[in-house]
């Protein structure tokens, strides 16, 4: 997979973090890291403008072509819009609505990467909520999977998908696949 590398500029001295995509484990929630994440959602608005034309998407809404396209795969959520982009390569292949999470519940930004998926799951802090399509982002139990999708921020912090998004995005995935969330 491709490598991603940031510089980081702490007290002084620089320090190298690598590839989320080699190291699944990995979150980065660090300035430089949310302002990558912003900046590849605002792409994403652009991408989608060319990819699908003036398109709005009403809740529960996705597109999805069927395009030739090569390369790692990439999720770019935008918080501001309430949109998931799904990229093979440079190529825009998809959009959804979502749904994310409320105020006192914000789902975090910055460049996360795939570290868990399963087909069905319950939530262990929110009342075995069902999770379908679930694929966690983070070690604290965000992840993006399918559920109501009201076309605004509705989560306890996780990115809400329409179900069938969910399901193809579930099946052209992998561990280790980068989820950029920007503002």
């Amino acid at each position: 997979m491709k490598r991603l590398a940031f510089v980081l500029a702490l007290t002084g001295s620089c320090v190298l973090a690598t590839s989320l995509a080699s190291t699944p484990a990995a979150a980065l929630e660090t300035y430089q890291a949310k302002i990558e994440a912003s900046d590849a959602a605002s792409q994403a608005r652009v991408d989608m403008l060319e990819a699908f034309g003036p398109k709005i998407l009403r809740p529960g809404q996705y597109v999805w072509r069927d395009v030739p396209a090569s390369g790692p795969e990439r999720v770019v959520i935008s918080l501001s819009d309430q949109l998931a982009y799904f990229y093979r390569g440079d190529t825009l292949v998809a959009a959804a609505t979502i749904s994310t999470g409320i105020e006192g519940r914000n789902t975090p930004t910055g460049i996360f990467s795939v570290l868990d998926k399963r087909p069905m799951y319950r939530s262990k802090k929110y009342d075995n909520a069902p999770m379908p399509w679930m694929q966690r982002i983070d070690q604290y139990g965000i992840a993006l999977h399918a559920g109501y999708n009201p076309g605004l921020p509705a989560s306890h912090g996780c990115v809400r998908l329409p179900t069938v998004f969910a399901k193809k995005l579930y099946s052209v995935t992998d561990l280790g696949t980068p989820v950029y969330i920007g503002a």
